[in-house]
């Protein structure tokens, strides 16, 4: 059974030590559940439905391994808001970026996830709907669970760091080389201005259109004007008026 089905109360330390009848400790590993379930034989177990379906969920997993994102508990239109947000903020290009903020969002899905099960694990352990799953499940399992959870967080997280920081540096390459090509393409298209023949972008294979190359154009000459204006309010040494001495 892969890793991420497994309920996650299920490492309770197999190498515990089992009680003899004299009350020494054996070497053999034992199943403290199992030895419970044992000594409970006469439960009759739950009867109705509902009471059934609850005996069913006891084995819940953790989906912080799985390749299914989305748990059938969680609710489909907060994960795709959720999608949208990284979607907005980080407006991926390409399939590299867009690889890159998949993996993070379908990383920060899970690490939001635990908190609720941490919250989960307790109330059933506190609160067991049925004698049966107070034997398989109690505080110290809870703890335990929570214990290893801690281990897969601390890994999403790394995660989720490292996608965030490559996502970074590949964008920011990509907006640097684009910044570079639209003032080229900028600087080309006055030349043709100023000798009054047609500019083509694409014959200098640039892939901006005439519109965004003529914004940019437009604003870097604003802001070199902006530039020249701002040196002779603010920094330019004033002129003083030359005074001249009449002679009587």
């Amino acid at each position: 059974m892969p890793e991420s089905l497994v309920p996650i109360w299920t490492d309770r330390a197999a190498t515990d030590g089992a009680t003899t009848t004299d009350g020494a400790t054996s070497d053999a590993p034992t199943d403290r559940a199992a030895i419970n379930r044992a000594n409970s034989q006469h439960s009759t177990g739950p009867r109705t439905e509902a009471g059934k379906l609850r005996s069913s969920l006891n084995g819940l997993t953790h989906g912080l391994t799985s390749r299914t994102v989305l748990l059938p508990s969680e609710d489909p239109a907060d994960h795709q808001r959720h999608v949208q947000d990284f979607l907005d903020e980080y407006k991926p290009q390409g399939p590299t970026e867009r690889q890159l903020v998949q993996e993070m969002i379908d990383t920060a899905w899970r690490l939001n996830r635990v908190p609720a099960l941490e919250t989960e694990l307790l109330l059933r352990a506190k609160n067991p709907p049925t004698p049966e799953a107070a034997i398989e499940f109690d505080i110290v399992d809870a703890q335990k669970a929570i214990e290893r959870m801690a281990l897969y967080s601390s890994r999403l997280s790394r995660q989720f760091q490292k996608a965030r920081a490559l996502l970074r540096e590949i964008q920011a390459e990509r907006l640097e080389k684009e910044t570079r090509d639209l003032k080229n393409a900028a600087a080309l298209l006055e030349m043709h201005k100023a000798k009054g023949i047609p500019y083509d972008p694409a014959e200098y294979g640039f892939v901006f259109s005439n519109h965004q190359i003529e914004t940019y154009s437009q604003r870097l000459m604003l802001l070199n004007e902006s530039r020249h204006i701002e040196h002779i309010r603010f920094y330019a040494t004033p002129r003083r008026a030359a005074t001249s001495c009449a002679t009587s």
